[in-house]
């Protein structure tokens, strides 16, 4: 049957509309594409001409293939999942039986000291009988080479410690005799000192200048430890504008699972610090891979996100705490060295190099932050976002790794601080409003300001012990703080802006 030639004028425009001409519209017009961007045939020009307001065949617009995205988005919730999931499996394996333990043998209540002679050098070979109230024996305790001992109590209750002046040598003798025996009480999980000063009963009292070394040497290892766990909190709130209250549950995650290779695995402690930053470093960024992109994503407000880390903050304390126990623990390497005299200061091989060490990472940090791409990258961000964005950088890459950055050298400050003092399962949060204020003091979103912040702050607390009593210290670098905000709101390295 042969068709009308008006029939066959419309087939062939038709025909003419379906056809991928390079001068047609594409997808971003309104036409819809097929895989790998190429235009459908069931009508795709007529849509593409409409989605300009022109009539079919009337309307010509420059073809654009799309670029497909094959399937990303799934394969990183994949990845995101796979790293939430390392980081409870690291968790839990933090000490997998401290709570049965615990219970099994009494809490691990012990009792400790030291026994020096008015030199201050350890006396070896002193014993300490350690009894129950009621005056049966628990066991004694004898001092090791540098005069220390340890004695491992059955449990909570009251105890009585004498220590035998026939087993001190020739010429020594207790400067307050009336104090021996001494009697204590022990609660679940206290690992207690016990006191027996040698010497005669006139103590010399030390100068300010003599006291002050010493903290001195403690405020810069302090300062230092502060500084390593703020500056990520820092380059967090620069890129993001979160304000991350769980950040201390990173110095903490660091600390432990340290511990767990160092003491369980048995591993040394330097190469299972490494291992963990590099875990630690993977939780960051699966941190932030898994819950705050998406909610960044989202439009989340940085209030509620704020909120949200306080609630992630006390989740993971509390599986911290079941864990790993209610006690503190020391690693097993580095635990007791002798001091160096340094001119006037005395200060342990382990201080000095823990120092030295935060100054060469917070150092090459600084140099990555100026030369480095990826230091420009992370700076551009911090500045503004979109700008960076629309000059090619990829900005949510730049967050991922610094989380990661920020998070490894939370646990490098976690394994320091658990070195200087011990491990717990709330070391992190007690260091958190330390951090806040450091970063405060220096100026929020840089770097340069958190670790001078945090060194300024270290340095004041264990200064201010020579005139406050040493549990008011942290209330003198909080009232600095305040002085300082009140004369320079933005922080000592921050830059004033217009508000308004």
């Amino acid at each position: 049957m042969r068709k009308h030639p008006e029939d066959e004028e419309e087939g062939a425009a038709e025909r003419e509309a379906d056809r991928p001409d390079p001068e047609r519209g594409g997808g971003i017009g309104g036409q819809r594409l097929g895989r790998a961007g190429r235009p459908p045939e069931d009508g795709g020009g007529d849509d593409g001409a409409r989605g300009h307001g022109c009539a079919p065949n009337e309307c010509r617009v420059p073809y654009a293939p799309a670029i497909v995205s094959l399937g990303r988005p799934r394969i990183h919730r994949i990845i995101a999942a796979l790293v939430l999931g390392l980081v409870v499996a690291a968790t839990f394996l933090a000490s997998p039986s401290s709570a049965q333990e615990d219970e099994g043998t009494g809490g691990g209540e012990t009792v400790r000291g030291t026994i020096r002679d008015d030199e201050g050098n350890g006396i070896e070979g002193v014993e300490i009988l350690v009894e129950t109230a009621d005056g049966e024996e628990v066991g004694t305790a004898t001092t090791d080479e540098d005069g220390t001992f340890t004695l491992e109590l059955p449990g909570e209750g009251d105890y009585r410690a004498t220590l035998l002046e026939e087993t001190l040598p020739e010429g020594a003798s207790l400067r307050n005799p009336d104090r021996n025996p001494l009697e204590f009480p022990i609660r679940p999980g206290q690992s207690r000192p016990l006191l027996f000063p040698l010497g005669e009963g006139g103590r010399q009292t030390a100068s300010k200048l003599d006291q002050a070394a010493p903290l001195i040497v403690a405020g810069v290892r302090f300062g230092l430890t502060i500084a390593m766990a703020a500056i990520g909190l820092s380059l967090i709130f620069g890129t993001t504008g979160l304000v991350n209250f769980a950040h201390g549950e990173l110095v903490t995650f660091g600390a432990l699972v340290a511990w767990f290779l160092n003491v369980t695995v048995g591993l040394h402690l330097i190469p299972a610090a490494l291992l963990a930053m590099a875990i630690a470093g993977i939780a960051g960024a699966g941190l932030d891979l898994g819950l705050w992109r998406q909610l960044r994503k989202r439009g989340t407000g940085l209030i509620a996100m704020l909120v949200i880390s306080i609630g992630l903050g006390l989740l993971l304390r509390y599986v911290f705490l079941y864990q790993f126990g209610g006690r503190t623990r020391p690693f097993a390497d580095y635990a007791v060295q002798r001091t160096w005299a340094l001119g006037p200061f005395d200060i342990t091989p382990r201080d000095l190099t823990m120092v030295i060490l935060s100054l060469v990472v917070l150092g090459l940090v600084g140099l990555g932050l100026q030369k480095t791409r990826f230091g420009k990258a992370m700076r551009a961000v911090a500045d503004n976002p979109d700008l960076a964005a629309s000059s090619g950088i990829d900005v949510e890459r730049v967050i991922l790794l610094v989380w990661g950055i920020g998070a490894a050298l939370a646990a490098l400050g976690g394994v320091f601080l658990g070195l200087a003092e011990q491990t717990s399962w709330q070391m992190g949060f007690q260091l958190l409003l330390l951090m806040f204020a450091g970063v405060t003091l220096g100026g929020l979103g840089t770097a340069y300001g958190a670790l001078l912040g945090s060194f300024v702050i270290g340095l004041f607390i264990q200064l201010s012990t020579l005139w406050v009593p040493p549990d008011l210290k942290n209330v003198g670098a909080l009232l600095v703080l305040i002085v300082i905000l009140l004369v320079r709101p933005q922080g000592i390295l921050g830059t004033a802006e217009r508000i308004g």
